[in-house]
């Protein structure tokens, strides 16, 4: 063990305040600080809010993470952070204070890409990735097809969402039939209890001439809407149960559908499913169907690795070190739309600001 890379990773792209500790493929710890009650009566995340949230968790978070990992921070062989995608200002405060430990403790820092280390948590779940792996990732923020030969350095999107991202249209039809936010976990519970072939909605960019692996939900969301709103307009009451059900079905419907057809047309036999919609009970059961019906092996990690983590920004950042890649330069900056093909943001050529850590005493810091 002593060999494996021992990384912390700090996340903060979006309203969750996640710092993770791992040695390897081994998770140690993984404190996570929320603020998604405080966006709640807003509907959505609101980024000045999540920025202030993080600002205050972030030491404590840290501090409880080196905790419950049972280590101290002179012990880490690096510090990993996310460096976008997701909201500038949220991001700004997860590289900065990565920058602080890194510069303060002599530790090489890596920026990281948000949508990697989704993938690459599932090291930590069920072993070394194959290569190449298959990846969809669905969140509030994303929707993609991803074909990934190395997790830190290849990465090739396949298709995307060209409008609202999956968790995204959750939250917006649960805000539709007043459940709340966030929409998903809700709407997979109300689901479990509806007929998800209750109401024929729309399969977006499935015709024979639409994009093979591109995802479209706006049309999906609208049309439901309308359905609920002609419901109230006629004095009707809305079955809630039935469509969140068939709502959800078309979402899953979907994105399994695509996403084991790019594993058939790129010759791959693994699908990894990860990022916050990942957690929905309905698309893990369909994806499940159809990759053994297809004789592709599903990887997905359990829900807490499959929302917003540090623990897969340590996850890369620990890949990193052992593969040698070359550090992120002190200049390192948040990159609010870093593209998936850049899996983490390396030094400039020749060096990098690692070089240069004044040797100040470091006994008594963070220890």
């Amino acid at each position: 063990m002593a060999d494996e890379p021992l990384v912390l990773g700090i996340e903060t792209s979006c309203d969750e305040t996640g710092v993770g500790i791992v040695r390897g493929t081994t998770l140690l710890a993984d404190a996570v600080a929320s603020s998604v009650d405080e966006h709640a009566r807003f509907g959505g995340v609101v980024p000045e809010v999540a920025s202030r949230a993080h600002l205050e968790a972030m030491v404590p978070t840290i501090r409880r993470a080196l905790k419950d990992a049972g280590v101290t921070a002179k012990d880490l062989d690096g510090i990993a952070v996310t460096a976008g995608p997701g909201l500038a200002g949220a991001l700004l405060v997860g590289v900065s204070a990565a920058k602080a430990y890194a510069y303060a403790l002599g530790k090489p820092l890596y920026g990281v890409n948000h949508l990697a280390s989704h993938i690459c948590v599932d090291q930590l779940e069920h072993g070394a990735l194959p290569e190449p792996t298959m990846a969809l990732l669905v969140s509030g923020g994303h929707s993609s097809l991803l074909l990934s030969s190395d997790i830190t350095s290849d990465v090739r999107p396949l298709g995307a969402t060209i409008d609202d991202a999956a968790g995204e249209a959750f939250d917006k039809i649960a805000r539709v039939l007043n459940l709340g936010f966030p929409g998903g976990p809700v709407i997979d519970r109300y689901a479990k209890e509806g007929d998800p072939k209750a109401i024929a909605f729309p399969r977006g960019l499935t015709g024979p001439r639409d994009a093979a692996y591109d995802f479209s939900f706006s049309g999906l969301k609208t049309a439901v809407a309308r359905w609920i709103e002609a419901k109230r307009a006629a004095g009707e009451e809305v079955p809630v149960r039935d469509v969140s059900a068939s709502f959800q079905e078309a979402v899953v419907d979907v994105l399994t559908r695509k996403a084991v057809r790019a594993c058939k047309d790129e010759g791959v036999d693994h699908l990894m499913i990860g990022g916050g919609v990942a957690a929905n009970s309905r698309l893990r059961a369909l994806a499940q169907e159809r990759c053994e019906r297809a004789g592709i092996r599903l990887r997905v990690p359990r829900p807490k690795l499959c929302t917003d983590n540090g623990a897969m920004v340590a996850a890369l950042g620990a890949e990193m070190v052992a593969r040698n890649r070359r550090p992120s330069s002190w200049d390192l900056s948040a990159d609010s739309s870093l593209p998936v093909t850049e899996p983490h943001v390396p030094g400039h050529d020749g060096h990098h600001g690692h070089d240069h850590v004044h040797e100040v005493s470091k006994e008594n810091l963070y220890s």
